[in-house]
């Protein structure tokens, strides 16, 4: 009898093991040497604005409290473009994770310095901004994926002030 009770422990503690492993686990923001993070093919558009801020927008943290020149340029820019930032969604995903409402939480926080979605987003945002491209546009583009062919070599090295 002591032996059945053994097997069906063993087969019980087998079983939840199997389930550990085979069950999804959710899915963590990308890490900053990503150069290509995930996919958002299947899911929905996370939260953003999809209107202008209506009054003054809170700071985004300061550059010079991260030792990366990567993670410095990037809170750089987003100081630079937070009324677009406002307005995009982040497909880390950090609205389920975090409550964030925009890619412009990720920066007025540090999550931005540990996510390379946030990251290449921030740096496509301003990228376009750059070149005359609404907020609309941006977030189009956000849509659909193009943020992941940003050229982060550039920004590996101090950016000149501007």
């Amino acid at each position: 009898m002591q032996g059945v009770h053994k097997m069906w422990s063993a087969a019980i503690v087998f079983g939840l093991a199997l389930a550990f492993i085979l069950i999804p686990q959710p899915a963590s923001s990308g890490s900053l040497q990503a150069n290509a993070p995930r996919s958002q093919a299947d899911d929905p558009v996370p939260a953003f604005h999809a209107q202008a801020p209506k009054g003054d927008l809170p700071a985004t943290m300061s550059p010079e409290l991260f030792s990366n020149p990567f993670v410095q340029n990037a809170y750089a820019v987003a100081a630079k473009v937070k009324k677009t930032l406002y307005q995009q969604p982040c497909y880390c995903h950090c609205d389920r994770s975090n409550g964030h409402s925009s890619l412009l939480d990720c920066f007025t926080s540090a999550h931005g310095s540990e996510c390379g979605t946030c990251i290449y987003e921030d740096l496509y945002s301003y990228e376009q901004a750059r070149k005359g491209k609404t907020a609309a546009q941006i977030r189009e583009g956000i849509i659909k994926g193009e943020w992941k062919s940003v050229d982060a070599t550039k920004y590996q090295q101090p950016l000149p002030a501007k």
